[in-house]
């Protein structure tokens, strides 16, 4: 059972912070997402916890950053955009935070390929993009006690980026 104030990665939400433990009918957890604005809470059972998972320590979330520049793009591909989106939508609700980070690479290299050859990457990679950087860099920051603009320069230098170019 995780400790109320732990921090858990929820396959739908993302990054969420557990906030109490209700008990009646059922024992549940009261979780609120590290990334809402709005104060909402979400409930969880406890006898599904095993779909929940601990963030990452700061030595696997550094380990992660650090193995970002050799880290290998996805090789998945589908006959359609719409299935290759729902397909990797899937492996960043499923997978962790290092599947996330390389679906970030894979789709950020497929559309500079695209934009190279004069073509337009499909909507689908920037949905994909979005949400896999947003699951990945908050991990990342809840991880490291940084904000996402602090994980976001970490990658940059990694990558021999100066973050101040963008």
């Amino acid at each position: 059972m995780y400790e109320i104030g732990a921090y858990i990665v929820h396959p739908g939400q993302g990054v969420c912070k557990v906030d109490s433990v209700v008990d009646a009918p059922d024992p549940t957890y009261m979780l609120l997402p590290v990334t809402s604005t709005h104060g909402m809470k979400i409930s969880f059972p406890v006898a599904n916890e095993d779909r929940l998972r601990p963030v990452l320590s700061p030595e696997e979330a550094r380990r992660i950053i650090d193995e970002y520049p050799s880290m290998e793009p996805e090789t998945h591909t589908e006959r359609s955009n719409a299935l290759e989106e729902q397909y990797y939508k899937e492996e960043i609700r499923q997978g962790d935070c290092r599947d996330s980070v390389r679906i970030v690479k894979t789709i950020r290299l497929r559309m500079d390929d695209l934009q190279r050859r004069g073509k337009r990457p499909p909507v689908a990679y920037e949905r994909v993009l979005k949400r896999a950087s947003e699951r990945s860099l908050t991990e990342l920051a809840v991880a490291l006690g940084m904000t996402t603009d602090d994980v976001v320069a970490l990658f940059q230098a990694q990558a021999g980026e100066d973050p101040s170019d963008n």
